[in-house]
C-alpha cells in the first residue's frame, strides 16, 4: 500500500505527476452525518512507458495539506481525468475554491461515444479495461485507519483502470471530431456556480401542491433558515426538519414555542433552542413579507399544452438520431425536454450546441411539418416534406 501522509510526499508526487499529460483522480468520502462532504481518501495515479504511478492520499492525517494538489489542479499542461466527477469537484470547491482545469470526464466522454446512460466505472473497466472490479468494499466507512490491504486495492483501482478509459476514450473522440461537444458538457462541471449554495432559493426544491404567494413565502424563510442552519452546524438538512414537516409548519404558522410543540411531524430537538427560534423568525418574516416580494412559482409548465402525437414522433426521432450517432439518448434530450418542444418551448439544451447539430434542427423542422419520419430498412430516417 503507498499511502502519503504528508504534506512533503504529496508535493513530491505531485510534482512527478505534473510532468506527465494527465492525471487520474477520484475520492472516498463520507456524507450520510454531514452537511458538507468529508474527504477520508484521494486516490491519484500517473501514466508512463514504465507504468507510472498509483498513490493513496490520506487528507485524515494530522497536518497534511492538500495545497500541492491544488496547485496540480490549477496546471493547464496537465488533464485532471475523473469518472462522474460532479461530487468530486464539489469537494474540492467547497474545500478551497479550487476547480481542475483542465479536467475530463470518462462518464461524460462514454456516453458521447455510446456507452450508454450514466455509464458506471465498472461497466468501462469490464468494457475498455478488460477486468473485472471487486466491488465488496463500495460501503466501507472509509473515515477508519488503519485501511486493510484490500481496501486500499479497491481503492487504487478506481485511478489505475481510469488511465487505460481514459486514453481509449479521448483517442475515440478525437476520431470522432467529439471533443467539442465533450466540453460543452464539462463547460456546467467547471462552472463554480454549479457548486455555489444559496439558501434563499432552497424553496425550489420543496415540492407543496399549494402555490399561493403568501403560504410560499413562510415557505422561502423556513427553507433558508434550514438551509443556513445546516449549513452552519455541518449536519444533514433533515436533521433540521424534515420538508413534510416545513410544509407542515407553513400551513400552521406557529407563533411561539408552545404552538411549536403542537407540531405532529418537528423532531424533539427542534421545538427549543436556536433551531426553535429560528423557525419562528422564518414564519413571522414569512407572514410579513411585502405582497411585492412574495415568491412565485413557474406555473408555464404546469399550464404547458403538449401535443402528445408529436412528442411521440419526437421521441422517436431522438430515437432513430441516438443510434445513429451512438449517443446516449438521454444525453441528448430529458423526457422533460421533449414535451416541452411539442408544447411549443424553444430556449432548451436539447436545442442548443451540439445537440442542436445532432437532433434539434431537425426537431424544429419535425415541429414546423418541415420534415417527416420514415422506415428505410431498419432505420427510421427523416424525409423533407
Amino acid at each position: 500500500m503507498k499511502m502519503i501522509t504528508t504534506t512533503e510526499a504529496l508535493a513530491a508526487f505531485c510534482t512527478e505527476a505534473a510532468k506527465h499529460p494527465y492525471v487520474t483522480v477520484d475520492t472516498e468520502f463520507l456524507r450520510e452525518r454531514t452537511y458538507w462532504s468529508k474527504l477520508c481518501l484521494l486516490q491519484m495515479a500517473y501514466s508512463d512507458p514504465e507504468g507510472g504511478d498509483a498513490v493513496l492520499v490520506d487528507p485524515l492525517a494530522e497536518g497534511l495539506s492538500l495545497e500541492p494538489v491544488y496547485d496540480l489542479f490549477r496546471n493547464k499542461a496537465v488533464v485532471k481525468v475523473f469518472h462522474a466527477a460532479r461530487q468530486d469537484l464539489e469537494i474540492f470547491f467547497v474545500d478551497a475554491g479550487v476547480i481542475p482545469d483542465p479536467m475530463f470526464d470518462t462518464q461524460v466522454a462514454a456516453m458521447v461515444c455510446g456507452y450508454g446512460e450514466q455509464v458506471g466505472y465498472e461497466t468501462l473497466v469490464r468494457k475498455i479495461a478488460k477486468a473485472e472490479l471487486d466491488k465488496s468494499h463500495r460501503f466501507t466507512d472509509w473515515s477508519r485507519r488503519p485501511l486493510t490491504e484490500a481496501q486500499a486495492t479497491y481503492a487504487l483501482a478506481d485511478v489505475t483502470h481510469l488511465r487505460q478509459i481514459y486514453e481509449v476514450l479521448a483517442a475515440r473522440l478525437a476520431k470522432t471530431g467529439r471533443e467539442r461537444w465533450v466540453a460543452e458538457e464539462l463547460a456546467v462541471l467547471t462552472d463554480p456556480s454549479t457548486y455555489e449554495s444559496h439558501p434563499e432559493e432552497a424553496w425550489q426544491r420543496v415540492k407543496t401542491r399549494n402555490h399561493s404567494g403568501r403560504f410560499m413565502a413562510l415557505v422561502k424563510e423556513l427553507a433558508a433558515f434550514r438551509e443556513s442552519y445546516a449549513q452552519s452546524k455541518n449536519i444533514p438538512r433533515s436533521r433540521v426538519y424534515k420538508d413534510d414537516a416545513l410544509v407542515e409548519l407553513a400551513s400552521t404558522k406557529p407563533q411561539n414555542e408552545a404552538e411549536l410543540g403542537r407540531s405532529r411531524l418537528l423532531l424533539r430537538e427542534a421545538r427549543k433552542g436556536d433551531i426553535a427560534e429560528g423557525i419562528l423568525r422564518a414564519v413571522k418574516a414569512g407572514i410579513e413579507m411585502p405582497a411585492d416580494k412574495l415568491p412565485k412559482v413557474d406555473k408555464n409548465h404546469e399550464k404547458m399544452q403538449v401535443n402528445p402525437a408529436l412528442a411521440d414522433l419526437l421521441r422517436v426521432l431522438l430515437k432513430a438520431k441516438s443510434d445513429n450517432e451512438g449517443v446516449a439518448a438521454k444525453l441528448i434530450a430529458t423526457s422533460a425536454e421533449l414535451d416541452a418542444i411539442a408544447a411549443g418551448e424553444r430556449d432548451l439544451p436539447a436545442l442548443h450546441g451540439w445537440r442542436a447539430e445532432v437532433f434539434g434542427d431537425e426537431a424544429l423542422m419535425l415541429c414546423d411539418g418541415k420534415v417527416g419520419l420514415a422506415t428505410k430498412g431498419q432505420k427510421v430516417v427523416t424525409v423533407r416534406l
